[in-house]
């Protein structure tokens, strides 16, 4: 199977410029492989504390050291909807683990912060820097080395990331990462935006936004929209980690049960004790992140992952750029569209094909590696592959369908939804950002307009509501970005912006922080770097000053002269109020240690 030369050249590009820092990764695992298993060599009384909670048919394989043992590290609470189904888990995986002679103990717990629930809140400043909390959880779990592979239970918005950037640090063992499905169909997206807009004007009451909300997050599971925590799953499968088909298959279903169950066996068969060894810091090379990155252009997938991916691939010794990114975007029809870049939601985009459609469409493109490795099958052409349960009640894959049953949602390559990529990159002289133009209607992709200058999201709400946000213009928030207080989300924003645009106004967003996965329909230029608190170009703008965003052809600019704008001085916050409460303050650190935007946005 031939591959698209553009893509191998820009795979090369990244091969070439991370060669140094890969071979020393690789080195360190070689290393650790060569070690064989730690547990053998453990003390006898760290051993014995290793076990000790276990029944005596596990303590006997555990300290005859010949059966593999799988360490288990779980974001479960039950809190979340998307983490409740974790429950069960353990229970399955150890049953099925001594069903098949081995071992399995849970090794740690992560945490699992929900953006839903924290969006517009203060602690919504600890979310992103949850990844990297989570990732050194995971390092503590997997560090008493009792353990010859590894299963991963996460699924939302930093967890997955977390989990992975963990799991590098232990590249030797072989790692699987289990999903647990999104929730079944609720109020439609489209239905909930449209009583989120009218409550930000006053025309619906809080209750009747309760309701709505209620009806749309109301089971266990993941949100259906597709935002950051679906793109996750989406790339587990590009990049195989995932059983195929695996992503959205509903939770507590006998499906869902025997994924779970294959999931153990297959760990077990890439373990060292296994027939194909396959450890993850081996499958997670450059062809297997440049897959991921297809896979996030061709789906419309959360801008988020431009941060994600990056510190991601870091963690395997890979230096990605956004501009790795905006070249594969060029190269990627659009396949899908799910909400927000469309009006189904995940259960629809699983009906209609999925991950395993698109899959298939791009590898018959050439834009796909098909060498990449995975943890099922020997190519990701095994990954082209439905899940689903025969006559007996056995898992079987199937063939992805020929034809996808509903080209609103899943299209082939040959009728993309659009020829390029649903995200983009913004430079110009007030510096880099992406955008995810599948949400915006190609009419409202170019916006030129004075800016309205603001601090905080909660001064664009204040503004709204007083009825100050007349005529075309360009809402600029600043000092939101990593350094500055933990770059939140801004998702609050969707609804009054897009009141306004609704009402004909010409109105963008420009912005050092974050707009979620579910980045909708007004233009938004996000993750601005350099950062305000950084003496970025962002923190010189002034009310007033005309503002072009071009997601066309690729610029985000302020229209003034050149010398007035190199010698405006930058505008300085007080961000006090952002250091405590809420647990801010135990994150100073972070703050202080915290990288750009385009290096992922990583404390680590």
């Amino acid at each position: 199977m031939t591959v698209n030369a553009r893509l191998g050249e820009i795979t090369e590009r990244i091969r070439n410029r991370s060669r140094d820092d890969r071979n020393r990764y690789l080195d360190r695992m070689a290393a650790a492989i060569g070690e064989g298993p730690r547990r053998a060599r453990l003390g006898c009384a760290n051993l014995a504390h290793g076990f000790a909670a276990c029944g005596p048919e596990a303590k006997a394989r555990l300290a005859g050291g010949g059966a593999p043992n799988i360490g288990v590290v779980t974001a479960y609470n039950d809190m979340l909807s998307a983490h409740r189904p974790y429950e069960r888990y353990p229970a399955l995986i150890r049953a099925e683990a001594e069903r098949l002679g081995a071992t399995a103990q849970v090794a740690g717990g992560v945490p699992a912060m929900c953006d839903g629930v924290t969006q517009g809140e203060p602690g919504m400043e600890l979310s992103l820097f949850s990844r990297d909390v989570i990732a050194m959880a995971t390092g503590v779990a997997l560090s008493h080395t009792m353990f010859d592979a590894a299963l991963m239970l996460g699924i939302c918005d930093k967890i997955v990331p977390g989990l992975v950037i963990g799991a590098l640090a232990f590249g030797h063992l072989p790692t699987i990462f289990v999903p647990s499905g999104p929730m079944p169909t609720g109020l439609s997206n489209g239905e909930k935006n449209r009583v989120r807009q009218l409550y930000a004007e006053g025309k619906a009451t809080r209750a009747d936004l309760l309701e709505a909300e209620s009806r749309s997050y109301h089971a266990a599971g993941t949100c259906t929209f597709y935002g950051t925590a679906n793109t996750n799953q989406m790339l587990m499968e590009f990049m195989g980690l995932h059983l195929p088909g695996a992503s959205f298959v509903p939770p507590d279903t006998p499906l869902r049960d025997a994924l779970t169950r294959a999931a153990v066996a297959r760990v077990l068969a890439i373990g060292p004790k296994g027939e194909s060894f396959r450890p993850i810091g081996e499958v997670l090379d450059e062809r297997a992140f440049v897959n991921g990155i297809v896979g996030l252009m061709a789906t419309g997938g959360s801008t988020n992952l431009t941060l994600h991916l990056v510190a991601m691939a870091r963690a395997a010794g890979l230096c990605l750029t956004w501009d790795d990114f905006a070249d594969l975007s060029a190269i990627t029809p659009l396949l899908a569209r799910a909400y927000p870049n469309g009006a189904a939601d995940v259960n629809a985009f699983r009906d209609a094909g999925g991950v395993p459609f698109v899959i298939r469409e791009l590898l018959a493109e050439g834009l796909l590696h098909p060498d990449a490795k995975i943890v099922w099958g020997d190519d990701i052409a095994a990954q082209a592959q439905t899940p689903a349960l025969d006559a007996a009640g056995e898992l079987v894959f199937d063939p992805v369908a020929t034809v996808s049953p509903d080209e609103t949602v899943v299209r082939p390559a040959a009728r993309p939804f659009q020829a390029t990529g649903g995200l983009e990159l913004l430079t110009g002289n007030l510096g880099r950002a992406v955008i995810k133009s599948s949400a915006v209607a190609p009419e409202r992709r170019v916006i030129e307009a004075p800016a309205r200058v603001f601090a905080s999201q909660d001064e664009v709400q204040r503004a709204f509501k007083a009825g100050e946000l007349t005529g075309d213009f360009v809402a600029v928030v600043r000092f939101q970005g990593p350094r500055a207080n933990g770059m939140p989300e801004l998702h609050k924003l969707t609804p009054p912006l897009g009141v306004l645009q609704d009402r004909g106004q010409k109105v963008a967003l420009v912005t050092d922080g974050r707009m979620s996965g579910a980045s909708g329909k007004v233009p938004a230029a996000i993750h601005l770097t350099p950062e305000a608190a950084d003496g970025g170009p962002i923190a010189r703008l002034r009310d007033g000053d005309v503002v072009r965003l071009d997601a066309v052809t690729g610029r985000l600019e302020v229209l003034i002269d050149p010398a007035e704008w190199a010698t405006r001085p930058a505008a300085v916050a007080d961000l006090q109020a952002n250091q405590w409460g809420v647990g801010r303050e135990l994150f100073a650190t972070f703050r202080r240690a915290v990288g750009p935007a385009e290096q992922g946005a990583s404390s680590l």
